[in-house]
């Protein structure tokens, strides 16, 4: 989100941003509405200074005995009294108009970031290792996950639909013990602390982060509804208020008809609400929301934060893309990390941040590459973008497995989310990264493409064995 008064200050900046992502500046329109807003505050501000002056007049006026003068201005505080409630709605609207507009605008990308349209103008910044010398022909995860019968698309489909899967018995131990890796290399060694977040957010939450309004389409909402308890207390209460009607003479109608009112008028305003609740897309909206509404000191800073939790994703534009296996999921487990810095040291955290990533392939032992993302094809919250992209033998290419971005004051001001400078005690927007630290199903999905024999069974590399009770080698089940 954008501060409307940098907007002002760096029109051409802003303008430059704006069309390196790819968009026609309309800076124009933009400050017509800010121009509304600020209009509307000041006649309000006026208005509402000039009734407090009026109300004291009043009385100044009652003192000297000048009740004429005394009859005008309390004509005068009554329109303007009228009046106000009409400038607080032109105010509000104003503002909501000009806050709707900024809310769906990218970040402006810095300066280093390669120009592009699409992912064909990303940029390889480099590579790690050599893919693994096979001498069979390579199968992709899902036929050697079928093979083993750990790997289950069927019965997915049968419980939740199309874009799911059951993992059994090894892979499932598998699964869990990428997690478990990533998170004690991230704890113990790269300084993050383990958080476990609620996959459950509020709408504040998801807007913090940039996925709403943005992005709606692509996420999963949770409602809840009147419960039964609810609608039987209804009926109940009812019953008994025609009992009251016809004067039946009981105290305990009386009693229980106002302790059933209370809970219904309960149930009511919750109804009204309809909680409305979001499955995470990502930990990173838990664990980034964290600062929100809150100032932190500087020597706080840098907080790093991480945490495993199952991410849902409704894939709305992915439509005939990765249709078979585990690419693309509405449910898959991830290990996120979060970092909350300083202006002066965001940069480097985010060259920090990719490294600590990096470092799970490299002791998996996978051949990956990295790639600086182009402005067409970073993330709408991101200033710039890092995408790890680890090698699938069975596909014979290079697929995502990490994105690590650096956010500025994008989120911050979002969120609210600030830091009290050491010298001077100045407050200020912190800056905000986020980065897989991996994807757990796509290094699942690596370590069994990349770590397959000849006859269908998955070695465990070293560093996962620990893990896996010891467990050198993953068989068909028996």
């Amino acid at each position: 989100m954008y501060d409307i008064r940098w907007i002002r200050e760096n029109r051409a900046a802003f303008d430059r941003g704006l069309s390196r992502r790819g968009i026609e500046p309309f800076t124009d329109e933009i400050l017509v509405l800010d121009e509304r807003r600020r209009a509307a505050i000041g006649a309000l501000e006026a208005a509402q200074a000039r009734r407090n002056a009026a109300s004291k007049e009043i009385g100044e006026a009652k003192k000297r005995k000048d009740e004429a003068a005394a009859k005008a201005l309390m004509d005068e505080v009554a329109g303007l009294k009228t009046s106000i409630p009409a400038m607080e709605a032109e105010e509000k609207e104003a503002s909501a108009a000009l806050d709707e507009v900024l809310a769906q605008i990218p970040n402006t990308p810095l300066d280093d970031v390669p120009d592009g349209a699409d992912e064909h103008g990303n940029v390889e910044h480099h590579r790690f290792g050599a893919p693994p010398k096979l001498d069979f022909t390579p199968r992709q995860h899902f036929e050697l996950g079928e093979g083993l019968e750990q790997m289950d698309f069927e019965a997915a489909a049968k419980l939740s639909g199309a874009r799911f899967v059951v993992l059994k018995n090894k892979l499932a131990r598998l699964e869990r013990a990428l997690a478990q890796f990533m998170l004690d290399l991230h704890t113990t060694e790269h300084g993050y602390t383990e958080v476990s977040p609620p996959l459950l957010v509020r709408d504040d939450a998801m807007f913090g982060t940039a996925q709403l309004p943005k992005f709606l389409d692509d996420q999963f909402a949770v409602y809840r509804e009147a419960t039964v308890a609810d609608r039987e207390n209804r009926a109940i209460e009812r019953t008994l208020t025609e009992l009251a009607e016809r004067e039946v003479a009981h105290e305990w109608v009386g009693e229980r008809l106002a302790r059933l009112r209370d809970a219904a008028g309960e149930a009511e305003t919750r109804e009204a609400r309809q909680q409305r609740m979001w499955l995470i897309p990502t930990a990173e909206v838990p664990l980034t929301n964290l600062v929100r509404e809150q100032i932190v000191d500087e020597e706080a800073l840098p907080l790093r934060l991480t945490a495993g939790t199952y991410c849902f994703r409704a894939e709305a534009g992915a439509a005939g893309r990765d249709t078979r296996g585990m690419i693309r999921q509405h449910q898959f487990y991830k290990v996120e990390l979060v970092s909350v810095t300083t202006p002066e040291k965001s940069r480097d955290e985010h060259e920090r941040m990719l490294a600590c990533a990096e470092e799970v392939l490299r002791r998996l032992g996978l051949h990956y590459r990295v790639m600086t993302l182009c402005t067409g094809d970073m993330g709408f919250a991101s200033q710039k973008t890092y995408d790890i992209e680890v090698w699938l033998p069975g596909q014979g290419l290079f697929r995502e497995i990490s994105s690590c971005s650096v956010c500025g004051e994008f989120q911050a001001r979002r969120m609210g989310a600030r830091y009290r400078t050491t010298e001077g005690r100045a407050v200020r927007h912190v800056h905000t990264l986020n980065g897989s630290g991996v994807a757990v199903g796509r290094a699942l999905v690596a370590v069994m493409e990349n770590y397959q024999q000849a006859d269908g069974s998955i070695a465990v590399p070293d560093v996962l064995q620990p893990y896996m009770g010891g467990l050198k080698v993953i068989e068909a089940t028996a």
